[in-house]
This record gives structure tokens, sequence and C-alpha cells, in this order.
């Protein structure tokens, strides 16, 4: 059997699948990151993998993000939504700071996790997936910096610029087409890992999800100026249906638990740190409800070694 972690992006909503998996370490007494043969992410999805992948335990990554919150989402509110209207609403330095303080200098090749991290190239306009060197094809990613890793996947348009990687490369949130990455996830697994589709077994997490505010438009065929601060919302709602849709044909419905729970709209927001608390609860609470449930899939027995094709720490010493 393969186990299978896929996360959604969701900006500071991310504190819910990170409390929810803290909540499972706490029943298991271990390392989540230990039952699962790889892990995908997206955005807040990706820095959470990444964390994994390179040994902090979920706790200290929900810890990372209450911090993170308070260094990084923070200023007046009015004045934010004003500098949104012509520049990123969000400068890098705060977000850059706070990353290069947890993950140092450390690699994307260091990570004891196979990890699959989405990013959008905007010279190009194709997909830029960073990988772990979990396949002979995987020859460069393995060099990369977390930071920029982390930079490049959560560097969501309108919120935070464009993230240069060192060799001049633009990437920006790979939400803008996997924020729900479940279905890469599958694909990772089936088409380039090749395991067997009726091994797997997948965990996919959101950041909690809303029903789609569109009411005057289901009657009225309205312009720009109703549908401009919805489509984002739309797309976003979308691409999850697509991306989870594609998963259960790939590996079958029995093998592919979602948790995402619905909430009211308003409730939660991309970057709003007065419901971090909240969020932290809702994960828990969630965890500690489900976990029976999960306890036999998941968290039995420890996944097997990962042993990279490439490693960092054996080719530059």
């Amino acid at each position: 059997m393969k186990r299978i972690l896929s996360i959604d992006g969701g900006g500071i909503k991310g504190m819910f699948p990170a409390s929810f998996l803290a909540t499972i370490e706490d029943s298991i007494g271990d390392r989540v990151a230990n039952y699962f043969d790889l892990i995908v992410g997206t955005s807040t999805g990706g820095i959470i993998a990444l964390g994994l992948g390179l040994g902090f335990s979920a706790q200290e990554v929900a810890t990372f993000y209450e911090d993170l919150g308070a260094k990084v989402f923070s200023g007046n509110v009015i004045l934010r939504g004003i500098r949104q209207l012509i520049f990123a609403k969000y400068e890098h330095a705060q977000i850059k700071n706070a990353l290069q303080a947890q993950f140092g200098s450390r690699k994307l090749g260091e990570s004891t996790n196979r990890l699959v991290i989405p990013a959008l190239n905007l010279e190009t306009g194709e997909v830029h997936i960073f990988k772990t060197a979990h396949h002979p094809r995987f020859e460069r990613d393995y060099k990369e910096r977390a930071v920029d890793v982390a930079l490049a996947t959560a560097s969501a348009p309108t919120y935070f610029p464009a993230h240069l990687l060192p060799s001049g490369t633009p990437l920006v949130d790979g939400g803008l087409y996997a924020n729900n990455p479940v279905g890469l996830a599958a694909v990772e697994a089936i088409a380039v890992l090749e395991w067997p589709r009726e091994s797997l077994q997948i965990l996919s997490i959101g950041c909690t999800t809303t029903p789609i505010s569109i009411n005057l438009a289901r009657r009225s065929g309205l312009g720009y100026f109703y549908w401009g601060p919805r489509v984002a919302e739309v797309f976003m709602t979308a691409q999850s249906s697509v991306s989870y849709g594609m998963a259960k044909l790939l590996v079958g419905p029995a093998n592919l638990i979602r948790i995402n729970p619905t909430m009211e709209n308003g409730r939660f927001s991309l970057d709003s740190t007065k419901q971090t608390r909240s969020l932290k609860g809702l994960g828990s609470t969630e965890a500690r409800k489900l976990y029976p449930d999960l306890k036999e899939r998941f968290f039995s027995t420890p996944a097997d070694q990962f042993i990279p094709y490439k490693n960092f720490k054996v080719n530059f010493k």
C-alpha cells in the first residue's frame, strides 16, 4: 500500500490542515510525515509539505503559521486594500524573512519524503512543478532552496509579487492551476512512480470551503463589475471539483478521503489573522472526530524509507 497526502492552497487558512495534522500527530505519538510515501502541496499547502518533508513536526508547522500571520498579514486593512488595486497587497520581505528563519539554507533535496509542489512560470505560461529526486528524470529540483520553492508556490497574484528564482525564472502561485492538487498527486503516483492504482490511499485536506456566492448572475447577464471580484472564487471551486473528480476516477472513490469543511461565506479569508485560533480549533476538532476512521488506513504502520536518486547531502558535501 502507498499512502499519499495532498494539501490545498488557502493562505493563512493553512492553519486548518496544519492543526488537523498536529492533532493526528499527537494521537499517534509520531510525525505524520513518517506515514506517507508522497506529499503534494500547493501554495500554503506547499509550505506545509516542505516543513513536513524537512523534518518539522506538524505542531511546529502550526506554530509557524501562527507566527507567520502576525508577521506577514499585518498593517492597516484599508490601506492594504487600496495598495492591492495597483500593486501586490504585501511585499515579499516579510514572508521571505519568516521562511528564511524557518528553513534557513536547506534544500528541497534534504526532504525525507517525496514532494511535489506546483508553481507557474510567468515567462512561458507553462507549469513549473518542483519535485524531489524520486524518479531518475528529476535531475535539478533537489538543488533548489526550500525558501525559493516556498516563495514560488505561494506568490499569489495581487497578494505577493512574482518570485524570481536565482536563475531569473519568474514564478507565481501554483494555485492558478492546482489549488487542490489531489489530481496532480494521483497522476504522479500512477504515471510517474508507476504505483498500482489499487495500492493507493489518498488523504486530501482542504483549507475549508464556502458555497459559491453567485446570486444575481444566475438570472442576469451581468458584466465585469459583478464578475470581476468573484471570478477567482468560481475558478478555484471549479478547479477543485475537477481535481477531485480526476483523482476519484484514477484511484477509485474508495481509496480517496477528502476533508474540507464547508463554512458560511465570509467566515475565513486568505489573509485575515483574526480567525487563526478558530481555524486551529476547527482543525483539531475535525481530526479528533475523524481519527478513528483514518487510523487503520493511514497511520497503522510507518511508510517505507524514501531513498532519492539524487541526494543533496551526498552530492554536495
